[in-house]
C-alpha cells in the first residue's frame, strides 16, 4: 500500500505543477506540525520569485483531501496539519497488512555486501563486531525491501603466514590443530607459529619453502592448508551464530577464491594499457590519488617479487562480481582505515572497463569500539578482547540482570532470554550509534532497562504483548474501527506510520542508526501513549479495540524493526 508521505506528496503535486510541472514538494516529517513542505524555497530561486509568494500560490493550489490545513511558514515553508481521518483510515490499512505497509522498492537491485572478513587462524575480537552487525542489518534490511543480496565474507585465508602455520601444524600433528583451532584457540595457534618463526631459523626456511609449495599448488600441501581454512571457518560459524547474524559457511569466499582469476586480471589491465611497471612491481595508477608531495599513488597489482598482493584479489572480485555475478551494486562494509585503498581499487575497476555504467560500487565505512580510556577496546592485559568472550559476558551479565528482575523465570526460560536481551544490548548499542563515529563501551548503560537501549525496546515490546495475554487474545478484533480522540493517540499513529520513511532513510545512508532512533522514538511515544490512554479499562469497548489495534502495530513495529537489525523482541520479560 502507498505510504502516507507518498499520498501527501501527490496531493501537493498539483499546487507545484502549476508552477512548474514535476517540481519536487520536499515533503518531511516534522517536528512542530505533521509534515512540512521546502520545496517551494527551491522552485522560487528557479523562477525568480519571492519564496513566501511562490508557496501561497502553490498552498492556493493544494488538494485538501486528507488535510486539514496549509499555512506558509517562515522564509516559504508549507505546514500541514492532517486530517485524523486519513491517519485512521492509514493505521487501518498496515494493521491489516502483514508487511505494516512496507512496499518492496520499485528499482530492485543484485547485490554483493562484503562484510566481516575476518582472518583464517586469528581469533575474531572486538574489531570485528561493528563490521559484522552492520553488514548483517544492511542485509536484512535490503532483502525486506526486495533486493536480491549475495553476502560475501572475504576472509584472509592466503598469503605468506599461511608457510608457518602449516609448519606449525605439521609440527603438532593434524588432530591436535583440528583440536586447538575448533575450541577456539586461534590466537594460541597463531602465536606459537609466530613465535618458532621469529626464534628459528630452520622454522623459518621450512615456512619459506612451504609457502611456494602453497603458492605452486602442491596437493599435500594445499589438504594441509584446508584443514586451518576449516576449523577457521568453522570457528567463525559458532561465532556468528551466537552473535545471532545470518552469514553461513557458504557465503565464505576469501582471497584464495580469486587466486585463479589473478593472471587475468593482469592481462585485462595491460591491454586497457593501465599496467605501468615502478621499482619492479606491476602498478596501476589511478586518476586523482597523490601523496602529500603531489606525486601519484600507485596501487601494487604485482609485487617485485612476482607475488599478488591483496590489492590484486580486491581487484579480481569487483570483477568477478560484475562479470560473473551479475550484481549491479557492490557494497562493502569495512572500517574506516581502508577508505584510500577501497577507492583506488574501485577507480581501477572502473578505468578498466570492468564496471559498467550505473553499476554502484561503495565502501561502506565504520568508526571504532573504544574503552573507558578512549582508546581502541582490549583487556585487562591489554591484548584484543575476543569478540566470543565479550558475546558470552553479554550474556551472563544478562542473565544476573533477569535474576535481579525476580520475574519467575524457570530456568530454560531465562536462559533464552538472556541471550536474547544480552545479545541484543551489544548490537543495538553498536547500531544506534552513527557509524562513522567511535563509541565508548559500556556495560552498565547497554543493558539499562532505561533510555536507549536494546533491553528497554525489548521491554517495550514484552510489555505491549502482556496485554494480549491479559485478554487472552492473540492480536485485536480486525473489524476494530481506529479512533483518535487523543493527542497521544494521534501522535502514536504518525509515529507508527513513518516507518517507511525511517526504513528508506537507514537505507539512503546506510545507516543502521536511523531506525534505531525510529524505534527508541516509537516506544516513548507509546509510554507516553499508554500513561494518558488507558487502554483495558477504556471508557467503552469502541475506544478499547480502537486503542488495541495501536497497540498490535507498536508491538510488530517494534518487532519487525528489531529484526531488521538483527534483534529478537522478546514476548515475556
Amino acid at each position: 500500500m502507498p505510504e502516507l508521505l507518498t499520498v501527501l506528496a501527490a496531493r501537493l503535486q498539483a499546487g507545484f505543477d502549476a508552477l512548474e510541472p514535476g517540481s519536487d514538494p520536499v515533503l518531511r516529517a516534522s517536528d512542530r506540525v505533521d509534515y512540512q513542505a521546502n520545496g517551494a524555497m527551491a522552485l522560487a530561486k528557479r523562477l525568480g520569485r519571492p519564496p513566501r509568494d511562490v508557496a501561497e500560490e502553490v498552498a492556493a493550489a493544494v488538494s485538501l483531501d486528507g488535510i486539514a490545513t496549509v499555512e506558509v511558514a517562515g522564509p516559504g515553508f508549507l505546514n500541514l496539519v492532517l486530517d485524523d481521518g486519513i491517519i485512521a483510515s492509514a493505521i487501518a490499512g498496515i494493521a491489516a497488512d502483514p508487511r505494516l505497509g512496507i512496499d518492496p522498492a520499485t528499482e530492485r537491485h543484485r547485490v554483493v555486501l562484503d562484510y566481516s572478513a575476518p582472518n583464517v587462524a586469528k581469533e575474531m575480537h572486538v574489531g570485528h563486531l561493528r563490521g559484522t552487525v552492520i553488514g548483517d542489518s544492511l542485509a536484512r534490511a535490503l532483502r525486506f525491501s526486495g533486493h536480491e543480496v549475495i553476502a560475501r565474507n572475504h576472509v584472509g585465508d592466503w598469503g605468506t603466514p599461511f608457510g608457518m602455520l602449516i609448519e606449525h601444524l605439521c609440527d603438532i600433528g593434524e588432530d591436535e590443530a583440528a583440536n586447538e583451532l575448533s575450541v577456539g584457540d586461534l590466537d594460541g595457534f597463531y602465536r606459537a607459529a609466530r613465535s618458532k618463526f621469529d626464534a628459528d631459523d630452520a622454522f623459518k626456511e621450512r615456512s619459506r619453502q612451504r609457502v611456494v609449495s602453497l603458492q605452486g599448488g602442491d596437493p599435500e600441501t594445499l589438504r594441509l592448508w584446508r584443514i586451518l581454512v576449516d576449523e577457521s571457518v568453522r570457528y567463525f560459524d559458532g561465532v556468528y551464530r551466537l552473535l545471532g547474524v545470518g552469514l553461513t559457511p557458504e557465503d565464505v569466499v576469501g582471497e584464495s577464491s580469486y587466486n585463479p582469476m589473478l593472471d587475468d586480471v593482469v592481462r585485462d589491465l595491460e591491454r586497457a594499457g593501465l599496467l605501468v611497471e615502478s621499482e619492479g612491481a606491476q602498478c596501476v595508477f589511478p586518476a586523482g590519488f597523490t601523496n602529500r608531495e603531489g606525486d601519484p599513488l600507485p596501487l601494487i597489482v604485482r609485487k617485485s617479487d612476482g607475488g599478488y598482493g591483496y590489492a590484486a584479489s580486491d581487484l579480481a572480485a569487483v570483477r568477478d562480481r560484475v562479470s560473473n555475478l551479475g550484481c549491479d551494486r557492490l557494497y562493502y562494509v569495512v572500517g574506516a582505515p581502508q577508505a584510500q585503498h577501497l577507492e583506488m581499487v574501485f577507480a581501477v575497476a572502473h578505468e578498466a572497463g570492468w564496471v559498467p555504467e550505473g553499476t554502484v560500487t561503495q565502501h561502506i565505512a565504520f568508526g571504532n569500539v573504544l574503552g573507558e580510556d578512549r582508546k581502541m577496546l582490549k583487556t585487562r592485559s591489554g591484548v584484543s578482547l575476543k569478540l566470543v568472550d565479550l558475546l558470552v559476558e553479554a550474556v551472563e551479565r544478562a542473565d544476573r540482570a533477569l535474576a535481579e528482575r525476580q520475574a519467575g523465570y524457570s530456568d530454560d526460560e531465562r536462559a533464552i532470554l538472556a541471550e536474547m536481551i544480552g545479545i541484543g544490548a551489544v548490537k543495538y548499542a553498536d547500531l544506534s550509534t552513527e557509524r562513522m563515529r567511535d563509541y565508548v563501551f559500556d556495560w552498565d548503560r547497554m543493558l539499562a532497562f532505561e533510555g536507549d537501549t536494546g533491553p528497554y525496546l525489548a521491554y517495550a515490546h514484552a510489555r505491549i504483548r502482556s496485554i494480549f495475554r491479559r485478554l487472552d487474545r492473540e492480536g485485536p478484533d480486525p473489524a476494530a474501527a481506529v479512533t483518535l480522540d487523543t493527542p497521544q493517540e494521534r501522535a502514536l499513529a504518525l509515529e507508527l506510520l513513518r516507518f517507511q520513511e525511517a526504513l528508506d532513510a537507514m537505507l539512503e545512508w546506510f545507516a543502521p542508526h536511523r531506525l534505531c532512533n525510529y524505534l527508541f522514538g516509537i516506544a516513548q511515544t507509546f509510554t507516553a501513549f499508554y500513561e494518558a490512554c488507558p487502554v483495558l479499562r477504556a471508557e467503552d469497548d469502541r475506544t478499547r479495540e480502537s486503542r488495541l489495534v495501536l497497540c498490535d502495530v507498536t508491538a510488530r513495529t517494534l518487532e519487525v524493526g528489531l529484526s531488521l537489525l538483527g534483534i529478537g523482541a522478546p514476548d515475556r520479560m
